[in-house]
């Protein structure tokens, strides 16, 4: 692996949001392909990944059935720990998914998580004294649950330095660019939206109040 190259590992299990997961993938292999393009470069900058428990099919919220490519035991080293949202209440449940994120989150470079994930690293101890954000549905139960954070809605994302927390679904796209930005710059960020089509909020965007 070159000593430029994330490897990028996104957490997936069943009843996971497609979208939390399947964007920043869409993100960072898409960035990948511009970088390499853009400079006529061998490596790429992003390796993206996909792990679970085991490589046993999961299924996601919505009835899709997804492979992850590794299990907790058998995957590369992680740079960037991903871990998208859904329905994790059995996931919370789960000491050896919970140990493991706490485990990961020693030797990567940065542990985000996408709408409900924030639920999953705060009860592995990444949130403890931080701010957060999560889905705007979620919002008041994730103030119940982690208590010594300060969990701020009407953001898209918020960035603690190692840790970064999205907002739902879509949010993970703006965070995700944004990841993108902190290590290839804005332009690359900015390119890699121009590319897939999207809308870059780029400032951690406030929401309307509904």
């Amino acid at each position: 692996m070159s000593e430029n190259r994330k490897n990028i590992v996104i957490f997936v299990f069943d009843e996971v949001e497609v979208l939390d997961f399947a964007g920043p993938f869409e993100v960072f292999s898409t960035a990948s392909r511009i970088y390499q393009r853009q400079l006529s470069d061998s490596h790429l900058p992003f390796e993206v990944f996909t792990v679970g428990e085991s490589c046993n099919m999961v299924r996601t919220r919505g009835g899709l059935i997804v492979k992850p490519q590794f299990g907790f035991f058998e995957h590369p080293q992680i740079d960037i720990l991903l871990i998208p949202g859904g329905v994790i209440l059995a996931e919370l449940e789960k000491p050896n998914v919970i140990s493991w994120i706490s485990d990961q989150s020693h030797n990567a470079t940065l542990i985000a998580s996408v709408c409900t994930g924030a639920f999953l690293i705060g009860k592995a101890g990444l949130l403890s004294g931080k701010s957060a954000t999560t889905h705007w549905e979620d919002i008041n139960d994730l103030r119940t649950y982690l208590p010594d954070t300060k969990i701020i809605d009407h953001k898209r994302w918020v960035d603690e330095g190692k840790v970064i927390t999205s907002a739902g679904i879509s949010a993970g796209l703006d965070m995700s660019l944004h990841i993108v930005s902190r290590f290839l710059g804005k332009e690359m960020a900015a390119k890699t939206a121009h590319q897939m089509d999207y809308i870059w909020q780029d400032g951690s965007s406030t929401y309307p109040n509904f």
